[in-house]
């Protein structure tokens, strides 16, 4: 993160340890009034292609640990390549929206963490992928490419994924299609992200494609929340779920598999391994390499009856 800084303090120990009485006295000055005149900061190392560093929100010290910038921007090293949209989800952005989720990847044992950050991460890559096979990197370098559903499609041509609910009924003329890192989708979910979050999310619809914390913040919501019958995505990763005899019998056993089959099993589990949960696989693998875990069991989802 901010390695630049290390060995100049580094050099600048090395030299200070050489000098004696008024010279070193002078040398601190000197040194002190170098940093006023930079804000008390260094220069981006020049031609490395990446943005500054951003520090750290406050609470987020251990997650940051977890996953430093230069590890972000790495998972996903196409994000804000041309067509891709994904500088709107900015580091920053997310460690503060994990704030409002403490327990997200802070569980469980530290394989736990990474690969509970790995299936997450996996999981909104192939929502927002911008990927294709032959793409630079690969595809699965590809993700939190897109903001909205269907990419660059005209909004008025996408569906209104609007169902009965009383309580939480379509507003007039709004759309509750796919937006942000897990594609919020349908007036019912986007009601309840916005009460959990304490934003009126059914007339503000907008907010999870033009605020990149909001839009983090209803992803996280969604992982970390159980929706009976479903158990939470985030206690699956963390082997705090405990399959019933109904759920094994359906093949509802913990791991990756079973985050696909939360998010979107009726459509991609229960039949032969279809191209969708293929890419979120990819992904895992992927991402689970580059934070230095294992996969786990039950990777794939087609022997699980959907919930």
């Amino acid at each position: 993160m901010e390695a630049g800084l290390i060995h100049a303090g580094a050099s600048m120990s090395v030299f200070m340890s050489r000098l004696r009485g008024g010279a070193r006295r002078a040398a601190v000055l000197l040194f002190s009034l170098s940093l006023g005149g930079l804000g008390g900061c260094g220069p981006a190392a020049p031609g490395d292609g990446n943005p500054p560093p951003e520090p750290p929100p406050t609470g987020s010290t251990a997650l940051a640990t977890l996953l430093p910038q230069s590890l972000f921007e790495q998972l996903f090293l196409h994000r804000g390549t041309a067509p891709c949209q994904g500088s709107f989800y900015t580091y920053g952005a997310f460690l503060e929206a994990a704030k409002s989720f403490p327990e997200f990847a802070q569980q469980g044992t530290a394989d736990d963490q990474r690969r509970e950050l790995a299936a997450f991460f996996a999981n909104i890559a192939h929502e927002t992928t911008g990927g294709w096979p032959t793409a630079p990197e690969g595809p699965y370098a590809w993700g939190l490419c897109w903001i909205n559903e269907g990419a660059t499609t005209d909004p008025k041509l996408l569906p209104d994924y609007c169902a009965a609910s009383a309580e939480y009924p379509c507003a007039a003329g709004k759309k509750y299609f796919g937006r942000g890192p897990i594609q919020l989708s349908y007036n019912y979910n986007y009601g309840q992200a916005g009460a959990a979050l304490g934003v009126d999310l059914l007339d503000q619809f907008e907010l999870v494609a033009s605020d990149p914390t909001i839009s983090f913040r209803t992803a996280l919501w969604f992982w970390m929340t159980a929706q009976a019958p479903k158990p939470s995505c985030h206690d699956v990763m963390i082997g705090r779920f405990t399959p019933s005899a109904q759920d094994v019998a359906a093949g509802r056993l913990p791991g990756f598999g079973l985050t696909v089959n939360i998010i979107n099993g009726g459509v991609e589990c229960n039949q032969p391994t279809p191209a969708q949960v293929t890419d979120r696989i990819g992904f895992f693998g992927r991402f689970t390499q580059l934070l230095g875990t294992t996969q786990g069991d039950n990777l794939a989802c087609d022997k699980m009856r959907s919930y």
